[in-house]
């Protein structure tokens, strides 16, 4: 049995407790033992990581993933990456989520239709270091929707970003496809989207269409998840029973009120970094301030920030993530969602941490192993170098997460681990995260 003691540790288990200084001991890929108040773990037989008192807490969760998006300024750009290269991709971003302390994450939508599926099924056979993930599908979308990339002159199927369908029958299709693709969520498009000529306020598809997904859905026992800006899109998601709603920026009172009703069926994961950044940090891919501001962006900000305040204080649960994966917010700086969810939704620093650990547990499906620091849950762990409670920035700086523990395995680690009958170095991940996008990000947020 595989034995790791993790002693003299300020101890922030994801329960709603106050931090504590304590013990964790993991035996193969559970943690057994969580103890406080003075009390020790049995370190006999165990390798012994002695924390000095750093901040250790549950990996967390990215709720609105797209692995497949690859740092591009478009769309277009995006899914012009020929299939063979996308895959390749996939596969280095998920090590960043995983080395920058994201242990789980749920695919929000593939660029391509078997991406994701293809990437949860390698990461679950150990061929590549990635977070526990749900596969989504690609984009259902609707003609003239967001997503929907063709042109008059080249109607090519291949080249489009989404699944382009109109009618019933043509969702019922392609939720079948995704089905047999083997996806964990079906995704589709509500409402617009700025930055692609569609309002975001616009709700193109049909009742009768969005009834016919989640019929199908319901059939494969498969989820939802909708790009859900517009007021009227989130009650969509509310009436047809879609439980995954990304953004809700301009949910109205009546919205808040059925969500509100339904709080134990809908996670909400707001993608305000992607709003944020693009606002502020986009005028180098000729998106300045002033060009995001006559887009809507200013005054989707505004009204999010105003909605989510609200919907946090009734009760909704509300996650970070969403949309990284653009030129101006690259994987990696995820962790960015956590100070904006203080700055503009009235989060304590807490509140926030407890929004990436324990709703991730409740997201991924699984409340009683992932997503706290307890007895019989998976030895999913991130030890910081720094108090996210005092600043939650340190989690955004990649030389701070200084050990990510996945289901056991040590992934990365800057420390020494003292094993039963001497002292050795952990070997392997050991080098904290150098990757260039991470890098300038920081360098721009700073500045």
């Amino acid at each position: 049995m595989n034995r790791i003691a993790f002693t003299n540790v300020n101890i922030f288990d994801g329960t709603g407790a106050d931090p504590y200084i304590g013990e964790i001991l993991v035996e193969d890929n559970r943690i057994t033992k969580v103890a406080k108040n003075g009390e020790s773990v049995n370190t006999g037989g165990a390798h012994t990581i002695d924390g000095r008192g750093r901040f250790i807490m549950p990996g967390m969760t990215e709720a609105h993933t797209h692995f497949s998006w690859n740092d591009q300024p478009s769309l277009s750009a995006i899914q012009f990456m020929p299939p063979e290269e996308h895959i390749l991709w996939c596969v280095r971003v998920a090590k960043r989520y995983l080395e920058m302390g994201f242990t789980s994450a749920l695919g929000a939508a593939a660029a391509k239709a078997r991406l994701d599926v293809v990437l949860r099924n390698a990461i679950n056979a150990g061929e590549f270091p990635g977070p526990r993930y749900l596969a989504g599908s690609q984009e259902i979308t609707t003609l003239g929707g967001l997503g929907d990339n063709t042109l008059p002159h080249l109607p090519f199927r291949e080249l489009n970003f989404g699944e382009v369908v109109s009618g019933p029958e043509e969702v019922r299709r392609a939720a079948r496809m995704f089905i047999k693709y083997g996806v964990d969520h079906l995704k589709i498009n509500l409402s617009g989207e700025y930055i692609a000529g569609i309002p975001a306020e616009a709700s193109p598809f049909s009742e009768e269409e969005i009834a016919m997904l989640a019929s199908e859905a319901k059939r494969a026992g498969n989820r939802v998840a909708a790009h859900a800006r517009s007021s009227e899109s989130v009650k969509q998601c509310v009436r047809h029973g879609l439980e995954l709603v990304f953004h809700a920026s301009f949910a109205d009172e009546e919205a808040l009120d059925m969500l509100e009703a339904n709080k134990d069926k809908h996670f909400v994961a707001p993608g305000i970094g992607w709003l944020v950044s693009t606002l502020y940090h986009a005028e180098k891919w000729g998106i300045s301030q002033e060009v995001a501001t006559k887009m809507g962006y200013a005054r989707e900000l505004e009204v999010a920030s105003e909605t989510l305040t609200k919907m946090h204080k009734r009760g909704i649960r509300i996650l970070p993530g969403g949309d990284y994966g653009f030129a101006w917010m690259p994987h990696g700086t995820n962790a960015r969602d956590l100070e904006y969810f203080v700055k503009y939704i009235g989060m304590t620093p807490k509140e926030a941490l407890l929004s990436a650990t324990q709703l991730g547990g409740e997201l991924m499906m699984q409340p009683e192993s992932i997503g706290k620091l307890a007895e019989g849950y998976y030895a999913d762990i991130v030890l910081v170098d720094g108090n996210p409670l005092e600043d939650l920035k340190v989690l955004q700086d990649p030389t701070k997460i200084s050990l990510v523990m996945k289901d056991g395995e040590l992934i990365k680690s800057c420390y020494d681990m003292k094993a039963p009958e001497g002292a050795i170095h952990v070997t392997g991940g050991n080098e904290p995260m150098r990757d260039e996008g991470v890098k300038k990000a920081m360098h721009a947020e700073a500045h």
